[in-house]
């Protein structure tokens, strides 16, 4: 079935940056709603966070990307209050979350990793019981309808599968009408039909207002998904900005493969804007450089008449960033 749309209008707000901007000009940065400034979380004798900064904006999706004890849920749910800081300064929505957490809650969502229900509990029945602890501020009804889940509302936790629960998960991360919400490794385990699903009610929450604190360790997921990333490594964070950004300021390089014909003529590439290089191995040409090199690169081959039938753009990926980043701060390099 296909999920509705809450008849309750998305909230609306006169903070800086609200406003539409249709005279082509960029929109002034969104306030924050999160800052962090020098936070040390240990257990023990470890430490799993060693001084991290971040800023996530008001109306973003904000990933915190890294490996698996990275220290990502630490950091999420200290950011939330749950646990106590051994250091650092952190304020969200302008509130304390360890002095403040009563009041915290009430404007918070959150799907933690280890979320979990009774296996007999039914749909309907915990939608119902966490609005009425949330003041019944919106109707669970309405939450059921939206994320699909009315047909599942006599359908028992245990029963459910994998998408099914993270789309009730989510409902329930929006039965107070959070104005943050924090979903930790959300799609983990779940199949590419259920995973991409759940990708679309992410951006739907963002959409109705909320502010979206995205925990993950897929790639794919950050790179579909956020705004901005930050990535988290061995309990500090060695880069923050928008993917595309990410993966521009690591390495730009744009590969442009393809076969010249045998009665193809040899062409000149090497002179165009951009290029780096060009490599030859027999017929199998590949031109290095930055991203307008293959359109560059096209148009100088129908120029020459040639039409290759095998012409390939290799760009770098998220993944190929987020490697190379951890292998340089692992090594004690300092990270772009």
């Amino acid at each position: 079935m296909e999920p509705t749309t809450l008849s309750r209008p998305a909230r609306q707000t006169d903070e800086p940056g609200a406003l539409a901007h249709d005279d082509g000009a960029a929109p002034p940065p969104s306030p924050a709603v999160i800052e962090v400034r020098g936070l040390r979380k240990s257990y023990g004798q470890q430490a799993v966070l060693r001084g991290i900064d971040l800023t996530v904006r008001r109306g973003e999706i904000f990933a915190l990307l890294g490996l698996n004890g990275a220290g990502k849920t630490s950091a999420v749910e200290t950011v939330q209050g749950l646990r106590r800081a051994d250091a650092g300064d952190i304020r969200v929505l302008g509130l304390d979350p360890h002095r403040q957490r009563r009041r915290l809650r009430s404007v918070v969502g959150a799907q933690l990793q280890s979320s979990s229900l009774p296996e007999r509990l039914r749909v309907g029945e915990a939608l119902r019981t966490f609005a009425r602890l949330a003041g019944d501020v919106v109707d669970w009804r309405e939450l059921q309808d939206v994320w699909g889940l009315t047909t599942l509302r006599r359908t028992a936790f245990g029963a459910l599968s994998g998408g099914e629960r993270q789309r009730l998960f989510i409902a329930l991360a929006l039965v107070n009408d959070p104005r943050v919400v924090f979903l930790d490794e959300l799609t983990q385990g779940l199949d590419p039909t259920a995973r991409r699903e759940t990708w679309e009610l992410v951006r739907r929450v963002r959409d109705r207002g909320a502010t979206v604190v995205l925990v993950s360790h897929s790639m794919e997921e950050v790179e579909h998904l956020a705004d901005r990333v930050a990535v988290l490594h061995e309990g500090r964070i060695v880069a923050c900005d928008t993917p595309a950004r990410l993966v521009t300021r690591a390495d730009g390089s744009v590969r442009t493969c393809f076969t010249l014909p045998a009665a193809a003529g040899r062409v000149r590439l090497d002179h165009l804007p951009g290029v780096d290089a060009v490599t030859r191995a027999g017929p199998a040409v590949e031109v290095v450089g930055d991203g307008t090199t293959p359109l560059l690169v096209a148009a100088e081959l129908v120029r020459a008449g040639i039409l290759p039938d095998d012409l390939t753009v290799r760009r770098p990926s998220l993944e190929d960033v987020f490697v190379r980043l951890v292998q340089r701060t692992t090594s004690g390099e300092v990270a772009a």
